[in-house]
C-alpha cells in the first residue's frame, strides 16, 4: 500500500533541500513546482493562455516565461494572482494526480506530494465528473519545512537578489510560516545548522517509510 505524504513551507524555509534528501533516500517525489515549468514551456497550451491574460510582456525574446516579470506582477496584485492560479492550478493538479495514480499502480511504498500552497488549498485537479478538489485531499499526512518568518525574508534577498518590499509581497502570497507549522502533522526545522536539518529527515523518513503510525500534530 503507497503512503502519501504532502510536502509544504514557505518560500525560504528549505522545502526544495528537504525533497532532494527524500528522494535520495528512497522516496518519489512528486514535485509541483517542476510540473508547473514543464507546462509552461514554450509551445504549450498554458502558456499561450497565460500570454493572453497578462500580455506578452510576461515573455523573454526567446519565447519562454519570464518569471520574474510574471511574479512582479502577480504578488503585487492579489487579484492578478487568483487569475493566474486559476490558470496553474487545475493543470498541475491533474498531472499530480495522473503521476500519483501510477506509482501507486507501481506498488511504490512511500510517495511525497511537494506543493508549495497545499495548506492554502489552491493547488487542485479535476475529478472525473468535473468538481474540483484540492491538493489536500490527496494526502495522508503534511510535513511543513519550517524556519522564522525573518530568516525565510534574509534567504530570500540574499538568494533572489531581490528587495525586502519584493521578498515581503511574496511572502505575504503565502499562509504564515507559524499558521502553517501549526497545521501539521510532521515539522521539519531549518534554523540552524543544515546538518541537523539533514538527521530529522533522515529520522522522519525511516519512520514513514517503516508504515509505522507517525501522525502526530505538533
Amino acid at each position: 500500500m503507497t503512503r502519501v505524504v504532502g510536502l509544504t513551507g514557505g518560500i525560504g524555509t528549505g522545502k526544495s533541500t528537504v525533497a532532494r534528501w527524500l528522494a535520495e533516500l528512497g522516496a518519489v517525489v512528486i514535485d509541483a513546482d517542476a510540473i508547473v515549468h514543464e507546462l509552461q514551456a514554450p509551445g504549450t497550451e498554458l502558456l499561450a493562455e497565460m500570454t493572453r491574460g497578462f500580455g506578452t510582456d510576461i515573455l523573454q525574446p526567446d519565447g519562454s516565461l519570464d518569471r520574474e516579470g510574471l511574479g512582479k506582477i502577480v504578488f503585487a496584485d492579489p487579484e492578478a494572482l487568483k487569475r493566474l492560479n486559476a490558470l496553474v492550478h487545475p493543470r498541475v493538479g491533474a498531472e499530480m494526480f495522473r503521476r500519483l495514480a501510477e506509482a501507486r499502480a507501481a506498488g511504490v511504498p512511500l510517495v511525497v506530494l511537494d506543493i508549495p500552497l497545499l495548506l492554502e488549498g489552491r493547488a487542485r485537479r479535476a475529478d472525473g465528473d468535473g468538481r474540483p478538489r484540492t491538493a489536500a485531499d490527496l494526502v495522508e499526512e503534511v510535513i511543513v519545512v519550517w524556519a522564522p518568518a525573518e530568516t525565510q525574508l534574509a534567504r530570500v534577498v540574499a538568494r533572489d537578489g531581490v528587495s525586502e518590499e519584493h521578498a515581503r509581497e511574496r511572502m505575504a502570497a503565502q499562509l504564515p510560516i507559524d499558521e502553517k507549522r501549526a497545521l501539521a502533522d510532521h515539522v521539519i526545522e531549518n534554523d540552524g545548522e543544515l546538518e541537523a536539518t539533514r538527521l530529522q529527515v533522515v529520522a522522519l523518513y525511516a519512520r514513514l517509510s517503516s508504515g509505522e503510525e507517525t501522525s502526530a500534530r505538533r
